[in-house]
């Protein structure tokens, strides 16, 4: 049997490449010398289907997965403790634009009778509570892209190398957002928006940032070598 065949007869090389030695038509193959009729041969020759493409981890691959579950980790404890201290921050916030926003009604509207006595409270403690619950499934929703990021990247799955790439992606486009907040927060105020404390928007732009690098990083690897930074490889000769 001609040298330029793999050990099961599937492939041939070319002096470039592995190619199949079944025809476009399955009808013949290749021997080592001659097409032959594919029905003829026995044995390793007479398989029809040729293996998929292989991938082999390289430099990157293991830096890389630890470095996104890592991050995700990070994320998922960054999340659980999003009820315990952003609750305050936002109701405060939401409190003040509904009472600013109620003040310019009244200006505008003096005829107008002004809301009943406690309807300032009644409304705090119910934003309050919506908030609560809001944060909490938000949690409960970024504990769970957490476990998924994790495990995918200990397990190498593409489709999950695919969404932590746009996740990431949506963090890189909202530094944008962060940055302007910071700058004209009262701006913001000024058009009846919610402005949250600085440093609210501050350690947004904290997480941001290496999200932003883990993005390029990924980004890169994807072009270079592909999901996970694989590099696909000839059929496994054995």
């Amino acid at each position: 049997m001609s040298a330029r065949l793999s050990p099961d007869g599937m492939f041939y090389w070319d002096g470039q490449q592995w190619l199949s030695t079944l025809s476009a038509d399955g009808r013949t193959r290749w021997n080592g010398t001659a097409w032959v009729p594919a029905s003829q041969l026995t044995g390793p020759l007479a398989y029809q289907q040729p293996s998929r493409p292989m991938r082999e981890a390289t430099s990157w691959t293991r830096p890389l997965q630890y470095t996104v579950a890592g991050f995700y980790a990070l994320q998922a404890a960054y999340s659980l403790s999003l009820p315990f201290w952003m609750g305050g921050p936002m109701a405060r916030a939401m409190t003040q634009s509904m009472n600013e926003s109620m003040q310019r009604q009244q200006q505008l509207n003096p005829a107008v009778s002004p809301p009943p006595a406690g309807f300032t409270d009644a409304m705090s403690t119910m934003l309050t509570s919506v908030l609560t619950v809001s944060l909490w499934l938000a949690a409960v929703f970024g504990v769970a892209i957490g476990v998924v990021a994790i495990i995918g990247a200990l397990k190498r799955w593409n489709w999950v190398y695919y969404v932590v790439l746009v996740l990431l992606g949506f963090s890189v486009l909202s530094l944008p957002a962060n940055l302007l907040s910071i700058v004209g927060g009262s701006a913001t105020r000024a058009f009846g928006g919610v402005s949250m404390p600085s440093w609210t928007y501050e350690l947004a732009i904290a997480v941001g940032i290496p999200a932003a690098a883990l993005f390029v990083w990924m980004l890169i690897a994807l072009v270079k070598r592909g999901p996970w930074a694989m590099r696909k490889v000839a059929p496994t000769l054995s």
